[in-house]
């Protein structure tokens, strides 16, 4: 039985041996480890999205590209920076009512489906 570092093998790879050491650059590859640290902050910081939330961007057609959820998380950071808990974040044509310590959107509103212009419990209002 032919041998591959060290290993016996049942066959015989198709050019040889050494052709099969040629070859066999995983092994050498490197692959850039990412912490579970920064894979779990990076999870943290992105914002979330109730149901309830979730439930008002589809009965409103409202969608979201990466240029505003971007735009709403650093709008989140700035309110976070300045103690604030429950915001009121305007973007554009659309409002959104956030948990700043859990960065959660908690319901989400458009101008032509406002019911009151009223909001309350909120102790902040961020224009992104």
């Amino acid at each position: 039985m032919p041998e591959v570092d060290g290993v016996r093998v049942p066959f015989m790879p198709l050019g040889g041996v050494n052709e099969l050491k040629r070859h066999n650059i995983s092994s050498q590859q490197v692959i850039p480890k990412t912490s579970f640290e920064n894979v779990f902050q990076d999870e943290l910081s992105k914002i979330k999205f109730s149901a309830h939330a979730k439930a008002r961007l589809n009965s409103r057609e409202i969608s979201l590209n990466d240029s505003e959820i971007s735009r709403l998380e650093s709008a989140v950071s700035k309110a976070s920076d300045k103690g604030a808990n429950d915001s009121l974040v305007f973007l554009d044509e659309k409002a959104f009512i956030i948990n700043v310590p859990n960065r959660t959107v908690i319901t989400v509103i458009n101008k032509n489906t406002m019911e009151s212009p009223v909001i309350t419990n909120i102790d902040s209002a961020i224009f992104a």
